[in-house]
């Protein structure tokens, strides 16, 4: 009985260890997959971790925000909000968090309530700045409007994460 449950210890560890390495970066030692922002007017997404690898777009969206899903050397690999993937390099990213309506219409309201009195109707595709979560809510700064919407209305927090103002 001892020699089956430490078998399967031991086939447990084995396979919780990769995905526990896989959850920080290699390059940074920061949470992978984790949110960033696009630094530039025009970042260029290439097929692969470097300059030999051709380019398959240009992001032309300061702010954005993305995910960074791997990295190599100084290049991260990237995935938008409609899934697209691709590699940039670090320079082309801040660690600056924002957030981006997605759904439909939402509403940014004045505290963390559903009925609280509106600050702003933010239209689909409307980029703010992450001020922080409480919960099923965030705070964010839209064109110097501040305010909260629902963690579910935007897209650059994930559902699980703390973020502390």
């Amino acid at each position: 009985m001892q020699r089956a449950a430490l078998l399967a210890l031991l086939v447990l560890w084995t396979m919780a260890g990769p995905a526990i390495a896989a959850t920080v970066g290699t390059e940074t030692g920061l949470p992978i997959p984790r949110y960033v922002t696009l630094r530039a007017k025009e970042v260029n997404v290439r097929a692969g971790p470097g300059v030999r690898y051709p380019i398959e777009w240009v992001y032309q969206r300061p702010n954005l925000p993305v995910e960074v899903i791997a990295e190599f050397d100084t290049w991260r690999k990237i995935r938008d909000p409609d899934g697209t993937e691709g590699w940039v390099h670090q320079q082309m990213l801040s660690g600056r968090r924002a957030v981006l309506v997605i759904g439909a219409e939402r509403l940014l309201r004045r505290t963390p309530e559903p009925n609280a009195p509106t600050v702003a109707r933010l239209e689909i595709g409307v980029i703010g700045w992450l001020d922080g979560c409480r919960q099923d809510w965030c705070e964010v700064d839209v064109a110097g409007m501040d305010g909260w919407i629902p963690r579910s209305h935007i897209w650059g927090v994930r559902a699980d994460e703390a973020l502390n103002k």
